[in-house]
């Protein structure tokens, strides 16, 4: 009961947080479905209990949050139907839905005690920001970028974002130190947490210092043991894959995991899938590039074998081409001068020969000119007379036609009507024939044998020019 001090209703904080508990409990009597992301676990060993830390964000706040309540019995039986469905232990940074009562304690205050969890919704959940994930990159069209580089012939210089410890680390050492056969694989670890809150930060941040050292590196490889879904939820956050799909570096996952493909898996340049299967395909590369050197070697070797058989066949060539070369030159000598003599004399006889043939093709020549010459000279007398008789029967012709023409000219000519008594009537620059269209006031001219006169129209009568 509450006590009176100077006259005021005072309640002591026991009165009050249990009158809290009673209207709590009232209100809240049975149990419900909430969903959540459980930010830390929170799993003591030594009782068993798990207070987790249950929020509620949007656009990255936290707009709830509350503590919730474990009890070890539940717990158990939470975490291994947890573990059977998933594949994973329940841990940090999971979305959840929990079938939930509200308790209040005066002690420890307001928290909801969770009575079980649903895996499946934890995995819907999972799928669900993984495809909103892809259709992001999808839209800032960055999904393929890291693909679109060129892969180097040989990686020698990898930076590898792992954990130490890992398992999937160690199988990789194992398999590129024992089957480099000549060739170096340098590797320089980042190390950084691969599941849990920390792991994306902690990614992203030794991806951007490799981006500072990318001119020391060909490839960038992620690397992680085996796992389900959940363990690898951070493999599907929007801000890692991002930064994968745009890192100047081709990148290269082998984070274990079969059935179900991460973002950060698809955004990468090659997914290997294990760490074990990624070091067999890097060791293919140097393995394949290592038999075409021997090949090559072999090509090498074989074609100098028949380097030297050519030489030494064009050497003997050579010995016998020059001996041969002086005996034809020896014979070309004594025939030069043999034909040189022969040559001299038949070249005075073709010369005396052609000159006499050449005397009397000119002599045959000039009769045939003059012949042509006279027949022409004969040809163009003829042509000239034909020309001058043809050129005075035309203008004869033509004088006459024109004579005719001037004096049909002359007959039509106006100015003769017009001596003759007629006269040219214009209205507006154009002869006038008829009345109709003449205004009364009109001026009108008339041409005269002897000038022009200005008229101005009084009257227009039709009637009577027509009776």
């Amino acid at each position: 009961m509450p006590d009176l001090v100077r006259n005021k209703k005072v309640f002591s904080l026991l009165e009050v947080t249990q009158s809290i508990q009673k209207t709590l409990l009232n209100r809240y009597s049975s149990t419900f479905w909430i969903k959540a992301e459980m930010n830390k676990l929170n799993h003591y060993q030594h009782s068993g209990h798990c207070y987790p830390e249950l929020l509620q964000k949007e656009k990255g706040q936290v707009v709830a949050q509350m503590r919730g309540l474990i009890w070890n019995f539940d717990f158990e039986k939470i975490k291994s139907e947890f573990l059977r469905s998933t594949g994973e232990p329940l841990g940090d940074g999971i979305n959840i839905m929990a079938w939930v009562s509200v308790q209040y304690d005066p002690n420890h205050g307001l928290s909801l005690r969770i009575h079980d969890i649903d895996p499946a919704f934890t995995l819907g959940e999972l799928e669900r920001e993984k495809r909103l994930c892809i259709a992001r990159l999808k839209e800032e069209g960055i999904l393929e970028e890291n693909k679109k580089l060129s892969f180097p012939l040989l990686p020698k210089r990898l930076a590898v974002i792992s954990v130490e410890t890992s398992k999937g680390f160690a199988d990789f050492k194992k398999i590129t130190s024992g089957r480099m056969n000549g060739f170096v694989m340098e590797y320089m670890l980042f190390p950084a947490q691969l599941q849990g809150d920390k792991s994306v930060p902690q990614i992203i941040g030794q991806l951007n210092n490799i981006r500072k050292l990318a001119r020391h590196f060909d490839l960038v490889a992620i690397i992680r043991g085996g796992g389900g879904d959940i363990g690898l939820s951070s493999f599907n956050n929007y801000e890692l894959a991002r930064t994968v799909a745009l890192f100047p570096l081709p990148v290269i996952t082998g984070i274990g995991h079969a059935t179900n493909e991460t973002v950060t898996e698809i955004v990468a340049h090659t997914n290997a899938i294990t760490a074990t299967e990624l070091a067999d395909m890097l060791m293919e590369r140097f393995e394949g590039f290592g038999e075409k050197l021997h090949e090559s070697a072999r090509h090498i070797h074989h074609s100098l074998h028949l380097i030297r058989q050519q030489e030494l066949a064009l050497s003997n060539l050579k010995k016998g081409l020059s001996n041969a070369s002086t005996g034809l030159i020896r014979q070309s000598r004594h025939l030069q001068h043999a034909l040189s003599g022969n040559i001299s004399a038949l070249s005075r006889l073709l010369l005396n020969q052609t000159s006499q043939q050449l005397n009397r093709l000119t002599y045959a020549l000039r009769l045939e000119a003059a012949g042509c010459i006279n027949h022409l000279h004969f040809d163009l007398k003829a042509s000239r007379k034909n020309l001058t008789a043809s050129t005075n029967a035309c203008i004869s012709l033509h004088a006459s036609q024109l004579e005719q023409s001037e004096k049909l000219v002359n007959l039509l000519n106006p100015v003769n009507l017009l001596q003759k008594g007629y006269s040219i009537t214009l209205y507006r620059g154009k002869p006038l024939t008829q009345t109709a269209g003449i205004e009364v006031g009109a001026l009108i001219t008339t041409m005269l044998a002897d000038g022009i006169l200005q008229s101005k129209v009084i009257d227009t009568n039709t009637e009577q020019h027509e009776r």
